[in-house]
């Protein structure tokens, strides 16, 4: 068992013990995913069958990564034989099974939040309610948290306090919205996220023969980030550990930040009132960050009173100080951190060592314009994922329709697309008759003889034509494999010709016709990656993107760019150079979050979250204006940088003659930037030295040429291109250049170093 001499005493102490309650409380950067990996092996490897495990993950790639690494050790095949996955995709697996027990297909549709936002927008139409005060998205969330916490429609509508806060918040009619949603969404064979907790929950308080026979087959279970569970799941793992008690809970009380997610701190913090047997083993050494990081961080997170104690250390290096750095503006603040990182990148750094973390998304504005005029690549994590793109969706939509013919919102989107001659008040009657017999659309679409319904004829022929196509990609659903299917309803739909047609339009059309292109590619990919007796299906397929994460769908194309992010985000991710920017009073933390202490300790484990994913340096800083919604704002700094003990601090002074004055104080504290408490009084940006002098010209074997619009050009990291646009004079000359692997970029001439093309 050699593979457990890689182990720390804790990390060895904790894999070894492999039955009754467990709880590991592992602080950041000790060797959480290391320590479950190997609990499951270890338990492989003393006789326990990999049939009886199940683990639950928060992410389907940290699932992969895990069953990878457990194979490492016991072998691929076996490996495998584990129920592995997230909450949704192991209980999306259980429901499909017993879906008829519910009255559900076992080919449900799962509706994402736009399918969800969509139905929940005509259901406010068609009850003629004002769309402001029953916004879509609000409405949602509203029957998300019910379903998490596994109130029905009937116990929402008949629950008096809830009723209440709904008349409070002018929403009265939440409850008849939630009923009209659940009905719509069974009768189009759908459930959305929640449901896939929601319904499982039922399914194992209405048969207890499916409960019992999944308590013996799960035998043993483990559930990784375990503060980050809501009510649902929390139930669900209870239920089936009953039985048994070998229930092995790994994460951290200090790295609990998703409440607005409905996840619920009580459930790792009341583990030992559930199980009052168990055994705690704390991981507290951390392989990640320097000393100084370790310890501001320890500090900060100290103050929180609802916690597991625990006192995390490294035997790594002192490192630097965290840096705090004070900025006029906001836009300041961007330039000046883009200096940083510029800096750091003529000193030998890549790109990619850097992040950029924010407490909300409205901060990326100026450190994604600074880093442009730069010149510096940068990604946004957590903006438009790939599978939310339109025409992704157009296709994807589909796909849904062809494997389970209620799906109403996938017919929506496509029943005119492409153009088929079929509008909206036609749609909108056979939703109007659908609803009035209690059926389908597809029903009434496929019946007018038995659901007669107010359309012209020329529109019921269109529609006939539609229903055959689609029940022709149905035939070959179990015959032919999910790639050949695919390409072939993306040419039959006439999709592939409108895409084609459309490419000489411009960049953004090209980039369309190449995402549906990848699609096509990624379910070539998939296809081929079945092992022997695993399905190939096209539904096989859809299920698998159906239950993509937000960390899944991001598309790391390894390319070597800077990483703006949430800090929410961030979480479980780790960099060299960490800048945590706008740490201001009522940004971070929020000013939502000063109302009481519950929130506020949530704000402080964001604030220590943030902090730890910094394994090298760690620079802090904020703006003492700032512009909202217009105007120019004064601001404080935050107080978690008045809770790092000073000895951890440095504080950063312009270089001479280069700062500004700054009036004001922020008190005696504050004085001297560099003695044992304080921020300077003045504050400057750094010079950039510029990398070559600004011209319109560029080199041609060893000649000047002017650049013009048309010219063909070669950068080094994005390749061949064609200049779109020229602006701007002297030192500030742009290009907006299309690359065809990387579309449109707008270079700065100075920074960009091209060459012409010839």
């Amino acid at each position: 068992m050699g593979y457990l001499d890689e182990l720390n005493s804790s990390q060895r102490t904790a894999v070894e013990n492999i039955e009754g309650p467990t709880m590991v409380i592992a602080g950041a950067g000790s060797g959480k995913t290391r320590v479950l990996t190997y609990r499951i092996a270890h338990m492989m490897e003393n006789g326990i069958d990999p049939f009886n495990i199940m683990a639950l993950t928060f992410t389907n790639k940290a699932a992969k990564e895990m069953t990878a690494r457990i194979g490492a050790i016991v072998g691929g095949g076996e490996a495998r034989n584990i129920t592995m996955g997230t909450f949704h995709s192991v209980f999306s697996r259980i429901l499909r099974y017993n879906a008829d027990r519910l009255g559900y297909p076992s080919n449900f549709t799962i509706y994402d939040t736009q399918d969800s936002k969509s139905l929940l927008k005509d259901i406010i139409k068609g009850f003629n309610l004002d769309d402001k005060a029953y916004k879509p998205g609000g409405v949602l969330g509203r029957i998300s948290s019910a379903k998490n916490n596994l109130i029905s429609a009937d116990s929402y509508a008949q629950n008096p306090e809830i009723q209440a806060e709904d008349r409070a918040s002018k929403r009265p009619e939440m409850g008849r919205i939630y009923k009209a949603y659940v009905k719509r969404c069974f009768n189009a064979g759908a459930m959305d996220f929640d449901d896939l907790l929601y319904q499982t929950n039922v399914l194992l308080r209405d048969f207890p023969e499916v409960l019992s026979h999944y308590q013996q087959k799960f035998r043993f279970i483990l559930v990784d980030e375990y503060q980050d569970t809501n009510y649902a799941q929390y139930l669900i793992v209870k239920k089936l550990a009953a039985v048994y008690e070998n229930i092995c809970v790994v994460g951290d009380d200090a790295q609990s930040i998703y409440s607005f997610r409905g996840a619920n701190i009580q459930n790792i913090l009341n583990f030992k009132k559930d199980y009052p047997d168990f055994k705690l083993f704390k991981l507290e050494q951390n392989y990640r960050s320097t000393k100084n990081i370790v310890e501001a961080a320890n500090g900060v997170i100290a103050r929180n009173q609802d916690q597991i104690k625990k006192k995390v250390w490294t035997d790594n290096s002192e490192g630097e100080k965290l840096h705090v750095l004070r900025t006029l503006t906001d836009n300041e603040e961007g330039k000046q951190i883009t200096n940083k990182i510029y800096d750091k990148i003529g000193q030998g750094s890549n790109h990619n060592d850097f992040a950029i973390l924010y407490r909300t998304n409205k901060q990326s504005r100026s450190f994604e314009e600074s880093l442009r005029k730069m010149n510096i690549p940068y990604k946004i994590y957590g903006g438009l994922s790939f599978y939310q793109r339109k025409e992704i969706k157009d296709l994807l939509a589909y796909f849904r329709l062809t494997a389970n013919h209620n799906d109403e919102e996938a017919l929506k989107r496509i029943i005119n697309y492409p153009k088929r001659g079929i509008g909206k008040t036609s749609m909108q009657n056979i939703l109007i008759a659908a609803n009035q017999y209690g059926v389908s659309a597809w029903d009434v679409m496929s019946n007018f003889m038995k659901y007669p319904v107010q359309i012209n004829s020329g529109a019921k022929n269109k529609m006939t034509d539609f229903v055959t196509m689609i029940r022709s990609f149905t035939a070959q659903l179990d015959n032919v494999d999910g790639y050949t299917l695919a390409q072939h309803i993306a040419k039959s739909s006439g999709i592939l010709k409108e895409m084609q047609s459309d490419k000489d339009k411009g960049p953004e059309e090209i980039e369309r016709y190449q995402n549906i292109e990848e699609l096509l590619s990624g379910i070539r990919a998939f296809v081929a990656a079945q092992e022997e007796g695993e399905s190939k299906s096209l539904t096989e397929f859809m299920q698998d993107v159906a239950l993509l994460t937000d960390a899944d769908n991001e598309k790391d194309e390894n390319r070597d760019h800077v990483t703006l992010m949430t800090i929410h985000s961030s979480k479980g991710l780790e960099f060299p150079h960490v800048y945590l920017v706008g740490l201001e009073e009522n940004l971070f933390p929020s000013q939502m979050a000063l109302n009481s202490r519950l929130d506020l300790e949530e704000e402080r484990r964001l604030f220590y979250v943030a902090v730890t994913r910094a394994k090298e340096t760690c620079t802090l800083s904020y703006a003492s204006s700032r512009f909202l919604w217009g105007n120019l704002i004064s601001s404080e700094p935050s107080r978690f940088i008045d809770e790092i003990n000073r000895d951890y601090l440095y504080f950063e002074a312009p270089e001479r003659g280069k700062g500004r004055s700054l009036s004001g104080r922020l008190g005696s504290a504050f004085a001297n930037p560099n003695s044992s408490g304080g921020l300077n009084k003045t504050l400057g940006s750094k010079s950039l030295k510029p990398i070559a002098k600004a011209t319109p010209n560029l080199s041609k074997s060893g000649a000047t040429v002017p650049l013009q619009v048309g010219t063909n050009v070669e950068h080094d990291r994005f390749g061949k291109g064609k200049v779109l646009q020229l602006s701007g004079e002297g030192n500030d000359r742009k290009a907006s250049i299309f690359f065809p692997k990387h579309g449109s970029k707008t270079m700065l001439l100075r920074f960009a170093n091209l060459k012409i093309d010839e």
